[in-house]
């Protein structure tokens, strides 16, 4: 028999032309192709011109295929799902246990690191724009503010009712916005809840003659590079991580598919990176010299930075940088490294957690194991694996809450 005759028939009834969904293919067939490769049958795009609409899981009903990766995001879709006959993979859902096995990025661990990402630009003033209802926009609202709180900062939040064209025109809808970013106290870090509305805030940001990214630096999530490429200026945005989302759908669906039970029914894949573009391109410190010098520290973080170095590259005495940091930063350059690479370990411990130690060591630019345990204890008041045993309970616990 030939060996394309024996391959799993796998179908995706998730929008595969949404930019993320399309990476999550990717993934996909990656997994596939490592393990024979699959036949895939993928919905058609939901447009009126070709007379085309999207595959539904309802649609699945009755097919002698092997396995599907959905999008189940309500109740009914659930039920649908839950009466095939055939194993399925969902890649969303909502706080509370599904019923389906689900792989999907982790929304709060999106929201942390568009925090973290903005302060560590240097901003003390931060911001969610995001949406009322959907649950994914409050975890990642609850993310970022959690991140902020930790800094002792308070974030301002403006989060909208789910428009609808039939509430008001588009202009009438905008007025809140204008509004609160006019009311923000600059320079403000922003992040929205996705690349869309990411791309709303910066068309009125130059309605409103505010300068991103100086005055107000955006941040998006999906890094949509369709629109990311194309604002002015260019978008920064957080990465979801499509491409392992989809590499462990399909390892999952994979061994339901052979009758093996799956280690875990319920995976949450953490962001991958923020990708940053001009949008955020800046260090939210209005003095040449300690902008400078901040933001060396923040390119070459990996390297064995000393304050020599760095005095050498924005070209004033160690007494003069000593000042200005403490003047506007409140602290002393020495302290804004350790600062910044305790910071950047935090966020790797949080979202990596599996990621070895002497890694983070290496990423974050320690000298030594000793010196990140002396330096994360004393920004902290804890070593980085008492840090991450504290946030694996904490996640568990938010888990068990949200599966109440």
């Amino acid at each position: 028999m030939p060996h394309t005759l024996s391959r799993k028939r796998v179908a995706l009834t998730f929008p595969v032309a949404v930019p993320w969904m399309a990476i999550c293919v990717r993934g996909i067939v990656a997994f596939a192709q490592e393990h024979g490769g699959w036949n895939l049958f993928t919905s058609p795009p939901n447009m009126s011109s070709s007379l085309e609409s999207c595959m539904t899981i309802a649609d699945l009903k009755g097919w002698s295929g092997d396995g599907a990766v959905i999008l189940a995001t309500d109740p009914a879709e659930y039920e649908d799902a839950q009466k095939l006959k055939i194993p399925v993979v969902t890649l969303g859902g909502s706080l509370e246990k599904a019923g389906l096995p689900r792989v999907m990025s982790d929304q709060y661990a999106i929201g942390r690191l568009g925090a973290t990402f903005l302060l560590a630009c240097g901003f003390r003033n931060l911001a969610y724009y995001g949406l009322q209802t959907p649950w994914y926009s409050l975890r990642r609202r609850q993310g970022f503010v959690d991140r902020a709180r930790e800094a002792d900062i308070e974030c301002v939040l403006m989060e909208e009712v789910v428009p609808t064209r039939a509430i008001s025109s588009w202009q009438k809808r905008i007025k809140p916005l204008k509004r609160w970013l006019r009311s923000l106290k600059k320079p403000a870090g922003i992040m929205a809840v996705h690349d869309y509305r990411a791309q709303v805030l910066l068309e009125e940001c130059y309605s409103l003659n505010l300068n991103v990214p100086h005055q107000v630096a955006v941040l998006g999530v999906d890094n949509n590079a369709i629109v990311c490429e194309n604002c002015q200026p260019t978008l920064s945005s957080v990465s979801r991580n499509p491409w392992r989302i989809g590499y462990e759908a399909a390892k999952m669906l994979d061994q339901l598919m052979s009758g093996t039970k799956p280690v875990s029914t319920e995976i949450l894949i953490p962001p991958d990176s923020v990708v940053s573009r001009r949008s955020t391109d800046t260090i939210a410190v209005d003095n040449p010299h300690v902008s400078a010098a901040a933001r060396y520290m923040h390119d070459n973080l990996r390297k064995n930075l000393t304050i020599e170095t760095i005095l050498k590259e924005v070209g004033i005495s160690r007494r003069l940088l000593e000042k200005l940091f403490h003047s506007y930063l409140g602290c002393s350059p020495h302290h804004y490294l350790c600062r910044l690479r305790v910071e950047k370990a935090k966020d790797l411990l949080a979202t990596n957690p599996r990621k070895k130690i002497q890694s983070i060591i290496k990423e974050c630019g320690f000298s030594s194991p000793d010196r990140m345990r002396l330096m994360f204890r004393s920004v902290t008041g804890m070593t980085p694996t008492q840090f991450r045993e504290k946030n694996a309970r904490e996640n568990v616990e938010n888990q068990n809450h949200n599966n109440l």
